[in-house]
């Protein structure tokens, strides 16, 4: 069985659905601080704190667990900076008291969600998994900091890893059963497709001189189920016998802001007001990934390569959203 922390999450609620959907036995633990207890259908569903141990001995006595899949954390790179010690507390900390729990239940494979924001402002694009790693911020480091234990406690106590580090995660369940749903929000196809549906009046573009084509910055967009099969795959690769690695996960292909917007306009069929707003701190003009490594060693082929399947998807939730 495996144990998902934030499984009510965004990301982590649809990786449940694809273990579900595989036939596979998973309990979620999550604290409900940003998840939606209608994210988790048809798993048992644990409410409580990763860093309180007496709720981890609870269910490693009650369920058979056999592996760890992490998403819990905080991820507001704005919040971290101006409230450093929530995401050293929540993120480094308490992953530390899920890993000794692991030691102590005998369970060896943990899959850890990290972050193309370990690597920092990027030397060259596409990122690799050799690009020096140097975040700019304690949310990245936290994920960075986790990365070092994870690699620590590997060669002292035997706990293999994947660390899995993601780009921008997007899209929802093509049926439109779950979907991303932060308060606040802070990711682009979101926010504009909230301001096509009514729900907000206009979005603003951060920055239009950069050094791009078109002035704004450019990402790589994943769709959510296709790092919920990374997650997947990564996990049979550990309970086959394969050592610890860490991949890069992303589309390979980046987008403008402008790019996603007008494809938000094309998809929903409405206009998207924007307004220009200053650059923010610490936004590089590119971010994209290579993914190479991933379909090499774990067999990663991304279904939804599509920008824009991947924005109707999205569309489709925010049309009939459930929670």
């Amino acid at each position: 069985m495996i144990l998902v922390t934030g499984g009510a999450g965004y990301i982590g609620s649809h990786y449940v659905l694809y273990e579900r959907n595989r036939g596979n036995k998973v309990v979620v633990l999550d604290s409900m601080v940003y998840g939606h207890r209608g994210a988790v259908k048809d798993v048992p569903l644990v409410v409580g704190d990763m860093g309180d141990r007496l709720t981890l001995d609870r269910l490693f006595n009650k369920y058979p667990i056999d592996a760890v899949v992490h998403f819990a954390a905080f991820a507001y790179v704005g919040e971290s900076v101006t409230d450093p010690e929530k995401y050293y507390n929540n993120n480094v900390r308490s992953t530390l008291s899920l890993l000794d729990a692991m030691r102590q239940y005998g369970v060896r494979n943990f899959i850890f969600s990290s972050s193309c924001a370990t690597y920092g402002n990027p030397k060259y694009v596409p990122m690799d998994e050799k690009h020096p790693q140097n975040p700019i911020n304690p949310y990245g480091e936290s994920k960075f900091f986790c990365e070092k234990i994870m690699n620590a406690y590997d060669k002292a106590y035997g706990l293999r890893y994947a660390a899995l580090r993601y780009f921008n995660a997007s899209g929802s369940d093509p049926d439109g059963n779950i979907g991303e749903s932060h308060d606040p929000e802070t990711h682009l196809i979101p926010i504009a497709l909230q301001v096509a549906s009514g729900m907000r009046d206009k979005m603003t573009i951060f920055g239009d001189d950069y050094d791009t084509p078109d002035g704004t910055c450019i990402r790589d967009y994943i769709h959510v189920l296709d790092l919920a099969q990374a997650h997947s795959l990564a996990l049979e690769r550990l309970r086959d016998g394969g050592e610890s690695s860490y991949y890069n996960l992303g589309s390979e292909t980046g987008y403008s802001v402008r790019e996603i917007i007008n494809v938000c306009e094309k998809v929903s069929g409405k206009a998207i007001p924007v307004e220009m707003g200053p650059r923010r701190e610490g936004d590089p003009p590119r971010l994209v990934a290579s993914s190479a490594k991933a379909k090499r060693e774990l067999g990663w082929e991304p279904k939804y390569t599509d920008i824009e399947a991947i924005i109707r998807h999205a569309w489709n939730w925010e049309t009939n959203r459930k929670y």
